[in-house]
């Protein structure tokens, strides 16, 4: 099956800019490349909260209704304010941006993602309608690619019904003319209308929250990086137990962390991510990050996929474990801090994977999870290898180039032994750095590749 998916595909390049051809430097937390043991660079950031301040340069909108701000609230506004959210207004995606992410790199990555959906539809029994879902699909160019290289195969393409799960207009926009999407009349209702991607003739509707798209049909949901965006809950280990770090105003309006003088609500969901962890991988932690919004949407996935039947595919950078101090601000591909003119910066955080295990199997009883396992040995067993070969024959020298450095940063680990020009736009390999996993019916069997 896969060998032939990849023999079959088309062996177009996607044309790519010099923008993607030098990816985020190193240090960008989308493409991280230090060692696992340095969770985050603001590790230390802080060492007495109750006594130092970090400072900005202006208030956020939110309002601290006369008292500080969990790290969660603050993360959700900063993120998504209506008004002033990073991601709400603009394209923070790609070199001219501040971060990068796997589809920018390069075209594999989306097609081998479409590899994935199209074992998984043919172990549900290659159903004659089916929900794609994507969660956070930033410019729609993970999308794009996987109908692309999906295209020769009509029966799965015509099976399909996207939903795009979105709340920037901004980037909704871009999604829709990346998905070269065509607004026709329904004639089933006048008085709506619905989009059509003419790469595939595939019906694309948009939606805020994962809950509004329509239930009742088998559903495959991909999660590409945006779990790392949902807000977290920190709590640091003090002289009387676990307190929550939360932002505060100072008096002179810049921003600081304190430590909550009292239990808050957050601490329930602290307590059952103990729960699910060892005596002893507690006890060596000063922080420990919990993120209730990822075990909220886990579990509405589970029961999504224990009524409806599918699966999930859920890659991101993080660990299979508790995550500790790993929150980091992002601009302009560099490192700033967290309380820095909020707003301008992306926010994200090392992604729990053994919590989301947990989760499922807790919602239901129906599902199964697989993994994680790198996403070099992910790509790998879908037969990236196979696929840059194929492109390699149907391309031009700069296009070669950047196929082979895309390849690199995708399933490599560290600096490309074959780079050659200045070290600061060497490729960085991210093939150990992010980590897949999935969640299916359990009637499907284990998905591909996780045998």
């Amino acid at each position: 099956m896969l060998r032939r998916l990849l023999l079959q595909a088309p062996t177009s390049c996607r044309r790519l800019s010099n923008a993607y051809r030098y990816s985020a430097p190193s240090h960008s937390p989308r493409f991280f490349s230090s060692s696992s043991s340095s969770q985050s660079p603001n590790s230390s950031f802080i060492e007495h909260v109750e006594d130092n301040a970090n400072h900005s340069t202006s208030p956020p909108s939110a309002t601290f209704r006369g008292g500080p701000i969990s790290i969660a609230e603050y993360m959700e506004e900063v993120l998504t304010n209506p008004k002033a959210g990073f991601y709400i207004n603009r394209d923070v995606f790609g070199a001219e941006g501040d971060f990068i992410t796997s589809p920018e790199v390069s075209q594999m990555f989306g097609e081998m993602v479409g590899v994935w959906a199209m074992c998984l539809w043919e172990q549900m029994g290659q159903p004659n309608k089916v929900n794609l879902v994507e969660l956070g699909p930033g410019r729609g160019t993970l999308m794009v690619d996987l109908l692309r290289g999906a295209s020769k195969f009509k029966n799965f393409t015509e099976s399909l019904q996207i939903h795009m799960v979105e709340c920037s207009p901004t980037l909704q926009k871009l999604q829709h003319s990346n998905l070269k999407c065509k607004d026709e009349d329904n004639t089933d209702d006048k008085d709506n209308k619905r989009s059509v991607s003419t790469l595939t003739g595939t019906p694309v509707t948009w939606h805020a929250a994962l809950e509004q798209v329509p239930s009742g049909l088998p559903t495959i949901i991909i999660a590409h990086e945006f779990y790392d965006a949902l807000p977290v809950h920190q709590f640091q280990k003090a002289s009387r137990g676990w307190c929550e770090k939360m932002v505060d105003v100072a008096e002179d309006s810049s921003f600081r962390f304190v430590l909550s003088p009292q239990p808050t609500p957050a601490t329930l969901f602290l307590m059952k991510r103990c729960k699910w962890a060892a005596t002893e991988e507690i006890a060596k932690l000063d922080h420990i990050e919990v993120c209730p919004k990822a075990m909220e949407l886990t579990q509405t996935i589970a029961n999504r996929i224990s009524s409806d039947g599918g699966g999930a595919l859920i890659i991101d950078y993080g660990l299979n474990g508790v995550v500790a101090d790993s929150l980091q601000a992002i601009r302009k591909h560099k490192f700033v801090d967290i309380l820095d003119n909020p707003g301008s910066a992306d926010l994200s955080a090392y992604v729990d994977f053994a919590s989301i295990r947990h989760s499922a199997e807790e919602a239901s009883g129906d599902v199964s999870v697989h993994g994680p396992m790198t996403q070099s040995q992910f790509l790998g067993s879908l037969g990236i290898n196979f696929r840059v070969d194929a492109l390699l024959q149907n391309c031009t020298d700069d296009q070669a180039e950047s196929l082979r450095t895309g390849y690199w940063r995708l399933v490599g680990e560290g600096e490309a032994p074959f780079w050659e020009g200045p070290d600061e736009e060497a490729p960085i390999g991210m093939g150990t750095r992010y980590l897949a996993m999935a969640i299916v019916n359990k009637r499907q069997g284990v998905p591909v590749p996780f045998q």
